[in-house]
């Protein structure tokens, strides 16, 4: 029975596959289309088509594509959850005021609102 309600590692980590997928067909894709590229122009120029040329200029053009786009997308979720995990005033809701709203609303609707709130201030040490 506990075996049934184990996930396989393809659902369990479903979206890095689809994500790994996507990623290498792109990649794939753009490394096939560079190379289509590179052998119009060489031909154009009546330059020899060289593997060497071809990959130093690739891999160039992919580095400055993901230096562009992947490491600024990686910062911002990198950084915004740091600045999340750090307490950034930018990146947190106001837990202060929702609890202060709680608070409010458990003292309108219960009499004995006050002893709970500080049974759960005791319990749960506020912050």
């Amino acid at each position: 029975m506990a075996n049934m309600n184990r996930k396989s590692i393809w659902v369990k980590y479903s979206y890095l596959w689809v994500t790994l997928v996507l990623f290498l067909g792109s990649f794939i894709g753009h490394w096939i289309f560079a190379w289509h590229a590179f052998v119009e122009e060489q031909l154009a120029h009546g330059e020899a088509i060289e593997v060497n040329s071809y990959l130093i200029e690739v891999i160039r053009d992919t580095l400055e594509n993901w230096q562009s786009e992947f490491l600024q997308l990686m910062w911002q979720i990198a950084g915004l959850a740091f600045l999340f995990y750090v307490g950034s005033p930018q990146s947190k809701e106001s837990d202060d005021r929702v609890e202060e709203k709680l608070d409010l609303v458990l003292k309108a609707v219960d009499k004995d609102g006050e002893k709970e709130i500080e049974r759960l201030d005791r319990k749960y040490a506020r912050a």
